[in-house]
């Protein structure tokens, strides 16, 4: 057997008569160009002829099924469930599995699958990773795989990236959970811990993706404290008593669907999630932070420190260790020169790196951390090593108690431990490659059911910000004058509160959407595409919110989203982008970006310093192709950044897992 990869050796083709097929010789340059371009091909899938046959069959099988009673249907379903369990997600009885969920789900909800939607469900049902385009219904495609993965005994989550959509999904599809006669239920931060296990005993779990991976920590824990006490009362021959608390996760880990896949398995990896308890107080605690915050303000950057804003780390140069070594405090904590330089790295940290109302917001309840990706906040969580008790003593507020961590895990590590699990997205196509190597999972990119009528106006750049936010008021008021709603979506808390102070200047009246309005959420959102509604958000409006437009609107244009700062990653862009112009409605789209903004100044800090220099103190507006090449090579650069930071941390997880692998306890 030779290979069809290599050339023949002969002037004749071994054992076929054939003349031997001359291959052109490959460059060592573009042989790699050619590898790497066939490694994203193998990474990402479009539909192809054997896909739309079988999603046809499906809608045939479909429209055979409208005189069927729902009762015959149910039991029909229950049986089929039993036969896929041998036989897989494949052939007829898979076929008539699926036309069997779109004629109970077109009967309850009045909405009937589309050819994409039966496509891309059967796709996930298979474990495959979707990228369907906003708009295109990617919560009632979540019904294939979750009723057929749930009739076949398996437990299924349902993962979203927060609470309001979990809540909002399982609502919606109640009706056709119903219908089959399959438990579900919804958790979230608020829901009691006491209640969980038997919620997670229900056959379908609505839940985010932070409160399941959190679950799942508690039970490791759990799991270890019965296993000692085990191994006590086994001792004492009293075994039988052992099993007295009940665990979270009651039917373990079978299959699960992940909404936003990319933000959960990609953004959100970078850092691993961590259970933690708390340390006994320390009254000296609060003056020790003030003194070394004070030590810290006189310091001068550029010679005692240097600051990476791209990587979020302070740097202490030599200038700084005589300095060290002479600050003597009375504190046990800080008596050698290392924990002082560690102490005084956090106080840099905290008064450099970390920006309130950008990286946390004040509540009545003291410090919360702000999402980057999500623009919404994260309870109950810390930053660690004293880091988040630092930025309280900056900001004068009551000092939380430092943590101890119990245990931690990645989202790699622990969606991994599931027998198999699937993921869509409307962004996934620029980290296919990640998710096939880290995950071995292709994206299978659908078509849009209907043509998309979006239009994407040109980038304007500005020199200023300053300049830019006027820019932007003057181009909100012109849109509601034409009787259209606009969205202006902003990068942070602040920026959305500035825009917010300049619209409130001209007599716009405006909501506005951040991590301050988490409960006003649906309601903010029900009316963002109102005649005239001017709505300011964060990324919370970029993912998983579906924006009505009436008939009247789209008349007049269509919602018109003012993008108003790159994000470090176009997937996050592309999110807030797609929220005007959804299953083939009319909508537009305009990006209001200047020279000083973060993304530039940090990742191209030479090449944008030179064009302020040059080009940034003129009153005009600047080339878009300025504002373009800077966006494409500055998102490139934070992309392969946080490629890095991923893998580190999926590096350090490994390690410790196998550090973790000699103990007796590890959980």
């Amino acid at each position: 057997m030779f290979s069809a990869a290599r050339p023949w050796s002969g002037g004749v083709r071994a054992n076929t008569g054939l003349p031997e097929r001359r291959v052109k010789e490959v460059k060592p340059a573009d042989r790699v160009v050619l590898r790497a371009l066939s490694y994203v091909r193998r990474a990402s899938l479009k539909p192809g002829f054997a896909d739309w046959r079988e999603t046809r069959r499906v809608l045939r099988v479909c429209r055979r099924l409208d005189d069927v009673p729902e009762q015959e249907l149910v039991e029909e379903i229950r049986t089929l469930g039993k036969s896929l369990l041998k036989s897989g997600f494949r052939g007829a009885g898979f076929i008539r599995a699926t036309a069997i969920v779109r004629q109970i789900t077109g009967r309850k909800l009045g909405m009937w699958f589309h050819p994409v939607q039966v496509m891309g469900g059967m796709a996930l049902a298979r474990g495959r990773i979707i990228e369907m385009a906003t708009g295109e219904g990617k919560t009632i495609t979540t019904l294939i795989p979750a009723v057929l993965a749930a009739m076949t005994g398996h437990p299924v989550h349902v993962v979203t990236v927060n609470a309001y959509l979990a809540a909002r999904d399982r609502e919606t599809l109640a009706p056709v959970l119903d219908a089959f006669g399959l438990t579900h239920a919804v958790i979230s931060s608020d829901t009691d811990y006491a209640e969980r296990p038997g919620l997670h005993n229900t056959d379908v779990v609505f839940i985010t993706n932070s409160d399941l991976t959190f679950d799942y920590l508690r039970d490791r824990i759990a799991f270890q404290a019965q296993r000692t006490a085990l191994n006590t009362l086994v001792q004492q021959r009293f075994a039988s008593t052992s099993r007295q608390e009940p665990r979270n996760l009651v039917r373990g880990l079978g299959f699960a669907v992940i909404d936003e896949v990319d933000s959960i398995l990609i953004d959100e990896a970078q850092t691993p999630l961590i259970i933690t308890a708390e340390k006994p107080g320390d009254d000296n605690a609060r003056a020790l932070e003030d003194t070394v915050l004070t030590f810290a303000r006189t310091l001068e950057e550029g010679r005692h420190y240097k600051t990476h804003f791209k990587e979020r780390r302070i740097e202490l140069l030599p200038a700084i260790d005589p300095l060290i070594e002479s600050f003597r405090t009375p504190f046990p904590d800080l008596a050698t020169a290392q924990s002082r330089r560690d102490a005084v790295g956090h106080a840099l940290s905290a008064l450099h790196l970390y920006l309130r109302d950008e990286h946390y917001i004040l509540t009545d309840d003291g410090l919360a951390i702000v999402d980057e990706f999500a623009g919404r906040v994260l309870p109950d969580r810390q930053w660690q090593k004293g880091l988040h008790q630092m930025i309280e003593a900056k900001e004068e507020l009551e000092r939380s108690p430092e943590r101890e961590t119990l245990a931690q895990i990645t989202y790699q590590s622990f969606f991994n431990r599931f027998l198999w699990f699937s993921g869509m997205t409307g962004t996934a196509q620029e980290v296919a490659r990640e998710l096939h190597t880290g995950f071995d999972r292709r994206v299978f990119r659908l078509p849009t059911n209907k043509r998309p009528r979006r239009r994407l106006f040109r980038t304007r750049l500005y020199g200023t910000s300053d300049r830019r936010w006027r820019a932007v008021v003057r181009h909100t008021a012109k849109m509601v004058a034409a009787g259209r709603p606009v969205l202006i979506g902003t990068r942070s808390v602040k920026a959305s509160e500035h825009i917010s102070t300049l619209l409130s200047q001209s007599g716009l009246d405006h909501v506005v959407l951040n991590a301050r309005q988490n409960a006003e959420e649906a309601e903010i959102v029900a009316r963002a595409g109102q005649p005239g509604q001017i709505t300011v958000a964060t990324n919370m409006a970029g993912r998983g919110t579906d924006i009505p437009v009436k008939t009247e609107v789209e008349d007049k244009g269509g919602l018109h989203v003012v993008l108003t700062e790159f994000h470090n990653s176009a997937r996050i862009d592309r999110q807030l982008i797609g929220r005007t112009a959804r299953q083939g409605q009319r909508g537009t789209a305009v990006c209001f970006v200047s020279l000083d903004d973060p993304l530039f100044s940090d990742m191209l800090p030479l090449f944008n310093r030179a064009l302020r220099g040059g080009l940034g103190v003129g009153p005009f507006r600047l080339p878009s192709t300025l504002a373009e090449l800077q966006r494409n090579l500055a998102q490139a650069r934070a992309e392969r950044q946080g490629r890095r930071q991923r893998r580190s941390t999926i590096q350090r997880a490994e390690k410790l897992q196998k550090s973790l692998g000699f103990a007796p306890d590890n959980i």
